[in-house]
């Protein structure tokens, strides 16, 4: 039999969100508001415990344009975390790279929208090729993280 105090205790100990909620820095999202699949890749991160913010831009140029996302990288939605951008559908181990290491670059970019990316999901499709690419002040990218069978979503 347990008392209250210790009843209140427990009670407090599974109404507490998962450690890494409250770890996960703050993304922002910026997106045209008729694109869902910039949703789905919010949700993506969502469920990996990023809290994200959701702003609709009704012309997403001048965001890219002061974010320094090079035209060829560009693809839907630009994000912001931790001083970084996320442009496209970046995965969210490449994310997770990004912010263990903080390598001194601008941000990370998925150009297009290649399919099986996350957000880009398409049942019964083979996923595409594509890798997520690093971006500098000087506008040279860098492969970062390279998806050479396509994006399996891991566990």
């Amino acid at each position: 039999m347990i008392d209250r105090r210790q009843f209140g205790l427990l009670l407090a100990a599974f109404a507490s969100p998962p450690a890494f909620a409250t770890s996960r820095p703050a993304v922002t999202v910026h997106r045209s508001p008729t694109c869902g699949c910039c949703g789905a890749w919010a949700n993506h991160l969502r469920r990996a415990g990023f809290p994200v913010t959701i702003v609709n831009e009704a012309d997403m140029a001048p965001v890219k344009s002061r974010a320094g996302v090079p035209d060829a990288l560009q693809s839907c939605h630009t994000a912001f975390v931790e001083g970084y951008v996320i442009e496209g559908h970046v995965t969210l181990e490449a994310i997770e790279k990004l912010l263990a290491e903080r390598p001194q670059i601008l941000g990370l970019a998925v150009p297009d929208m290649p399919v099986g990316s996350p957000g880009m999901e398409m049942p019964d499709t083979k996923p595409d090729p594509f890798s997520v690419m690093a971006f500098h002040k000087d506008g040279n990218p860098t492969v970062f993280v390279d998806y050479p069978n396509g994006y399996r979503r891991l566990a």
